[in-house]
């Protein structure tokens, strides 16, 4: 059987950080294809991980498969089980409130310092990821859409140029990722559609370094991802 892993598939940046080889860049690239395999809903919400399938499936020892594991527990996407193995993270209708609102204020934050301290380099790559974005949208790629995506919130946090800021994002980023994947799945609202429109939005705001008003369009876009989440969770739950 050919592994995901060597066919070649995309790997992040933070997951093959430059000059990494061997060992290191395997891991990330497993790390990569494990965390979109959980994120793109092929496991239901609650599930357990079924490590033997997943050795078969990308070619691997269940050695390397746990270590990814625990890193995927670290960024809340899953959550290990003493002699029970590992199980896809679960949220609750509050704590996904919860989430979705705490997500909502630090990106609304990090647009109003991005908008202050964002150089004409970081405003080009949001520009560019933005396009690469729109292209994935017309062709209904969802992974590719969502990989652009999530790069232009964290370039956006990036740009607020704040340490703390940033640590504590990327604490909800990780236990969040899986369900905003899925609220792009919400066919009744074309959630989809109406994401891409936001983004647009959001572009048009930073282009014009307008603080205030990307403020209040990152939170509104939060708000409207918790509700479109919320129904492809119960969804996933029911299935």
């Amino acid at each position: 059987m050919e592994s995901a892993i060597d066919a070649g598939a995309a790997i992040a940046p933070h997951d093959a950080p430059p000059g990494a080889t061997g060992a290191s860049t395997l891991h990330g690239a497993l790390l990569a294809q494990l965390r979109d395999f959980v994120v793109e809903g092929n496991l239901a919400p609650g599930a357990r991980v079924p490590e033997r399938l997943l050795c078969e499936r990308f070619g691997i020892s269940r050695t390397p498969l746990r270590e990814a594991l625990k890193v995927l527990a670290s960024e809340g996407l899953i959550d290990l089980l003493p002699n029970r193995g590992a199980r896809v993270r679960q949220l609750g209708p509050d704590e996904m409130v919860a989430l979705f609102d705490v997500m909502g204020g630090l990106e609304a934050l990090a647009g109003r310092l991005a908008c202050e301290k964002i150089s004409e380099d970081a405003y080009a790559e949001i520009e560019h990821l933005h396009h690469a974005m729109y292209a994935s949208y017309l062709r209904r790629d969802l992974h590719g859409y969502f990989t652009a995506n999530q790069a232009i919130h964290d370039r956006i946090v990036s740009a607020a140029d704040n340490a703390p800021l940033a640590a504590t994002y990327a604490n909800f980023a990780g236990r969040l990722r899986r369900v905003r994947y899925a609220a792009n799945l919400d066919t009744d609202r074309d959630r989809w559609g109406e994401a891409m429109r936001e983004h647009e939005e959001i572009l048009d705001a930073l282009r014009r370094r307008a603080g205030p008003e990307l403020s209040d369009i990152l939170f509104r876009h939060l708000r409207n991802k918790r509700r479109a989440a919320a129904t492809q969770e119960t969804a996933a739950v029911g299935a």
